[in-house]
């Protein structure tokens, strides 16, 4: 897979792709294109995220603290279990191409 492939993605909806999956973490690559998180919604995982922009740039919000900042094409943020975040913007002129790395997830209880 070449990272800056948009094929099958689109304005419509942002484009999830898994790349590797372990029992320590999963990476996917995330495209979006001028996508935000709907008004009043915001995550709030059970795991900790790695976000890094590899193209496009992102405007995030965090929740306790409250801060919000930009992400261009080579930033990063490490979300903590259970901060909420959001997406505020993704770039209008062009498609933004994250890489998500989630870890520490909690394990499925086994029966």
């Amino acid at each position: 897979m070449n990272l800056y492939d948009l094929s099958g993605s689109g304005p419509e909806s942002e484009k999830f792709d898994p790349l590797l999956s372990t029992d320590q973490f999963r990476i996917e690559r995330i495209i979006s294109h001028a996508h935000a998180t709907p008004e009043g919604e915001w995550y709030d995982q059970a795991w900790d995220e790695w976000v890094i922009v590899i193209s496009g740039s992102a405007g995030l919000r965090t929740a306790n603290p409250d801060q919000e900042f930009t992400l261009n094409a080579g930033d990063s943020y490490c979300f903590p279990a259970h901060q909420r975040h959001r997406v505020e913007w993704t770039d209008s002129d062009q498609p933004t191409i994250w890489l998500a790395v989630h870890y520490n997830e909690p394990k499925e209880a086994e029966s």
